[in-house]
């Protein structure tokens, strides 16, 4: 018994402490998928290409739907997750999404639309281990994600 319990007991929380990390991993990734889709339907308008958001508050709206999945009001999924880990970028692509190289697409929803933005939400945050109370330092561990959508302006 004195053998093979701390490999089972090392085993059983080892798998506790992977398992976690993967549902945190899980709620990053779902976060930034949200949030990119959200981005995605929002009006052509409300972009800068090679920049960002054009408006401070809808940048904290998207910021909010990929924290805590709800416009406003909502509680981050993770606890350590703030608004200031959220990054969201804009590009354009210089050739069109049809391959004719001069920027302007001539089918679909981008019909005779320059530059259709594309937007990228992306985060880095820290991981918090269960074990931290027992004196386990994971600082270092962070939980990154990124995802991209085509800017469609609804």
């Amino acid at each position: 018994m004195a053998l093979i319990l701390p490999l089972l007991m090392t085993l059983m929380f080892g798998s506790f402490e992977l398992a976690s990390y993967f549902w945190t991993e899980h709620k990053v990734v779902k976060g930034v998928r949200d949030g990119a889709r959200f981005a995605a339907r929002l009006s052509f308008s409300n972009y800068i290409c090679g920049e960002a958001v054009s408006d401070a508050a809808l940048e904290t709206r998207i910021k909010e739907v990929t924290r805590t999945g709800v416009v406003s009001g909502g509680t981050a999924t993770i606890a350590n997750w703030g608004n200031d880990d959220v990054t969201i970028t804009v590009s354009c692509p210089d050739t069109a999404l049809d391959g004719s190289g001069d920027g302007q697409v001539t089918t679909g929803i981008y019909q005779n639309q320059p530059n259709a933005p594309i937007v990228r939400v992306s985060t880095t945050v820290g991981y918090m281990t269960l074990f931290e109370t027992l004196g386990f330092d994971a600082t270092e561990l962070n939980v990154s994600a990124s995802s991209q959508a085509a800017v469609m302006g609804f």
